[in-house]
């Protein structure tokens, strides 16, 4: 696969048509989303591919009165599963029923799509580097194929690795660690810790493995693939992206990048927080959110709400109602009145207009991808809880190599205190050094997307969806 594919030659084939598969998780749906917004704003039509469990959730989330309906095609195919089945990473089931159902129901809609008029367009497949399978049935299709990493190059870069971290003895042919030693991919990039691959921090091992082959799969099927696209940009993995130059950035896509709203996610904001905002100080207010599928049991739930009450500062917290293991009210008896004149709990946020909003000072996250783009994007530090799978590597890059934050500290029980809570808060805060260099950060990335490397990448990519 060469840098770029060869735009010597250019000729149309027909309205430009992309059919964009992400695999179906809220933090693998958001970037696809983005990523497909974008096409349409630049004149190609999208049709994107749910799961039937998650279709309605997203449609909920696109704006009403938009023009993008018109080029936004939003279906959806069965995962394989019933409704009431766990989708949760923890069982496994979700990856073995894709492989089982999906791959017949995307030949069907691409073929319905082909026949209803498809074959006066220049279609394109899109798949999420997950599901590699799809460049399969792309190729056998004849059409033109395109994968995208939604998060980390370096995770990407992990993947690409796999061969060698089994020859070299790392890992064995399921994905489990064999040597307790860091591992370092290129002399340009961090080392990690093979106990945090992203595959081996779920905690079962059946569930492990079974994570582990699916995502080796595609492994063989890029292979297929004219171009491998990532949600990241040369500000940010530089070492990573010179090491890997078959890896393109056309990221970070942020609802910003297109001063639009986020799509694409499955819960309900509470839109009305951004008015509690409004009325607190300017550079005052802690941020906390832990994603989709983060659960604390009681004694950790408990400990990181005392531990914002002791901040004594002003928060908004996004609490979903299965955060928290157990019945009933999770919080400390008298919680919630104590701190209800600085503190605000939410069922979910508009999370991108939260960190970008002038009261808000640092952002307690799990460190996902999409959330640590948001908040680099909007300049904030953080104040890092890692959770699972590429989330601890994020965390490197976070406090050791971009040095935007800090990490919170279990004790010896594996149990994050509200002491510690306290005090990294408190050393965020009033170490200015930490707002400065995430605001230099903000100023590079906001370049790369709109100017630099990654807006020219993006633009390529288009280009050759309409003219090959």
């Amino acid at each position: 696969m060469s840098e770029f594919p060869n735009m010597k030659e250019k000729k149309t084939m027909g309205n430009p048509h992309a059919v964009m598969v992400p695999f179906p998780a809220q933090g693998h749906v958001l970037p696809m989303m983005e990523f497909s917004l974008l096409l349409v704003k630049n004149g190609v039509k999208v049709t994107f591919v749910n799961t039937d469990f998650n279709h309605q959730r997203v449609l909920k989330s696109l704006p009403e009165g938009d023009n993008i309906h018109e080029m936004l095609n939003m279906v959806s195919i069965s995962d394989g599963l019933e409704p009431w089945e766990d989708r949760d990473e923890a069982s496994g089931k979700l990856p073995e029923a894709i492989i089982r159902v999906m791959p017949g129901e995307l030949e069907a809609l691409i073929e319905r799509l082909v026949g209803n008029g498809g074959e006066d367009e220049n279609l394109c497949v899109i798949a999420e580097w997950s599901m590699g399978w799809v460049l399969e049935i792309a190729e056998k299709m004849e059409l033109k194929r395109a994968a995208f990493w939604p998060a980390a190059a370096a995770l990407l870069a992990l993947s690409l690795s796999i061969p060698k971290l089994v020859d070299d003895g790392i890992i064995d042919n399921d994905g489990r660690p064999l040597k307790n030693q860091m591992v370092q991919l290129s002399p340009t990039m961090p080392f990690m810790n093979p106990v945090n691959f992203y595959w081996t921090t779920v905690l079962d091992p059946h569930v492990q493995k079974i994570f582990f082959h699916f995502m080796n799969r595609s492994n063989h099927s890029i292979k297929l693939t004219d171009w491998l696209l990532c949600n990241s940009s040369y500000e940010l993995e530089q070492g990573t992206l010179s090491a890997f130059p078959c890896m393109l950035p056309i990221g970070p896509l942020l609802a910003k990048n297109r001063l639009g709203k986020s799509v694409g996610f499955f819960w309900k904001e509470d839109s009305c927080c951004m008015e509690w905002l409004d009325k607190q100080p300017s550079n005052s207010v802690i941020y906390v959110a832990f994603g989709s599928i983060a659960v604390f049991d009681q004694t950790q739930f408990e400990e990181l709400t005392l531990g914002l009450e002791l901040t004594n500062r002003p928060f908004l917290w996004v609490v979903r109602q299965d955060m928290a293991t157990g019945s009933g009210n999770a919080y400390p008896e008298g919680f919630e009145d104590r701190v209800r004149e600085r503190g605000r709990i939410v069922g979910w946020s508009p999370q991108q207009q939260v960190l970008s909003h002038p009261s808000v000072t640092c952002f307690i996250s799990h460190c996902g991808w999409n959330s640590t783009v948001e908040g680099i994007g909007n300049g904030v530090p953080f104040l890092c809880w890692p959770y699972s799978a590429d989330q601890f590597f994020n965390q490197t890059y976070i406090c050791d190599e971009w040095k935007v934050g800090l990490e919170l500290c279990k004790d010896e029980t594996g149990i994050i205190r509200r002491e510690e809570i306290k005090d990294k808060v408190e050393q965020l805060l009033t170490v200015e050094r930490f707002k400065e260099r995430a605001k230099n950060l903000q100023e590079k990335i906001v370049y790369g997307v709109r100017q630099g490397n990654s807006h020219q990448n993006f633009h390529k990519f288009v280009e050759w969806i309409k003219e090959h």
